[in-house]
């Protein structure tokens, strides 16, 4: 029995709960290394506070979870058969009545949740994403060594986009070429939607690529991450092409010493909403506070926004192990923006930047 089952386990077994139903993507593959996307089909894992966990998925999957590694009872149903029923069949003979199941609140469907509580009567549904959450927290060695290798590669994919600009490029013609060459390597799902965006479109935090042309004096973004062995990178870096005006370079030196004053307090032991602060506090004292509208940060692992959020009223203390990104930001509707993030991991000295793409001001 793995550890993160195991750790399951004694939780249920310590809350008196009968079973745990597990069945979003990155907490199936988190406790059986088998990861699927399952779209309207239903695989879960039941996972029992005493006895061996089951897992249900469509027979069509059933060797992939096995060839994942999973060693326990496995539940296959055919597209004609109606999976709840067998499920229902299969818990009824271990456990006749049941009192209390732990479920992902914050992600199962009403249909779902009304078709697990519909087996027992007088049963209750509890949350069991905080217990989740926190052991998904803090990563293993062979997680952070996973974790190191897609920021390695989410650093080669803004490489690629730096060398791929060029007067008349498009957004669209930069993305394209930065995940072909992803490809290349081996990469079959990036961790978001890629966003490469150009101009006074990289004031928008969240924009959307198209087919807008690099121009003289452009700030372009870049903002990816890829999916490798289900763990997610996350970059951002903002370049200039050509030339910078006096703002634009304000802008940028206020944004990358912000980012070092919230590196600087990284560490065991730091309140989380003090290492958003102190970026913000910089950003701010610097003229810039009404142009960073988004927390310095977000927990980064088999997804690429993940526990815990890294607001300014997070009151959580890091530990080590813990694994998040780092990404101030200013933006300013007539000039443009610059975001600069790092994924980073807590250790005994303080922090380690898995992505190491270089900061300072680039003008391409």
């Amino acid at each position: 029995m793995n550890k993160r089952l195991t750790g399951l386990m004694n939780w249920l077994d310590e809350k008196n709960y009968d079973f745990a139903f597990i069945q979003t993507k990155a907490n199936v593959f988190y406790l059986s290394q088998f990861y699927t996307e399952p779209h309207e089909r239903l695989v879960g894992i039941i996972v029992f506070p005493t006895s061996e966990p089951i897992m249900i998925c469509p027979n069509m999957e059933r060797a992939q979870a096995k060839q994942a590694g999973w060693e326990y009872e496995i539940i296959s149903y055919n597209d004609s058969e109606n999976p709840w029923i067998l499920l229902e069949e299969r818990l009824k003979k271990q456990l006749s009545v049941a009192n209390s199941i732990a479920i992902e609140k914050e992600h199962i469907s009403y249909t779902r949740a009304n078709a697990l509580s519909n087996m027992y009567q007088e049963v209750t549904l509890t949350s069991v994403e905080e217990k989740l959450y926190s052991l998904r927290l803090i990563k293993d060695d062979n997680e952070l060594a996973i974790l190191k290798q897609a920021a390695e590669l989410a650093d080669f994919g803004v490489e690629v986009g730096v060398h791929a600009i060029k007067a008349g490029k498009t957004e669209m013609d930069v993305l394209a070429l930065i995940e072909y060459e992803l490809k290349r390597k081996g990469i079959r799902e990036m961790s978001f939607s890629t966003m490469v965006l150009t101009g006074t479109k990289t004031a928008d935090p969240h924009g959307n690529p198209g087919l807008r042309e690099i121009s003289r004096g452009d700030f372009v973004l870049f903002d990816l991450g890829v999916v490798l062995e289900g763990y997610c990178s996350d970059i951002t870096r903002t370049v200039a092409y050509q030339e910078v005006s006096e703002k634009q370079r304000e802008i940028y030196e206020t944004v990358f010493k912000a980012q070092l004053q919230a590196l600087a307090v990284c560490k065991i032991g730091t309140r989380i909403g003090d290492i958003d602060l102190a970026a913000r506090n910089f950003i701010t004292n610097a003229g810039f506070g009404q142009y960073f509208p988004h927390r310095i940060g977000h927990g980064l692992g088999i997804e690429v926004h993940e526990f815990p959020s890294m607001s300014e009223n997070n009151n959580d203390v890091l530990q080590e192990g813990a694994v998040f990104t780092v990404e101030p930001g200013i933006y300013v509707p007539s000039i443009g923006g610059v975001r600069i993030e790092d994924d980073i991991v807590i250790t005994k000295q303080g922090y380690r930047s898995l992505t190491n793409y270089p900061k300072e001001l680039m003008i391409v």
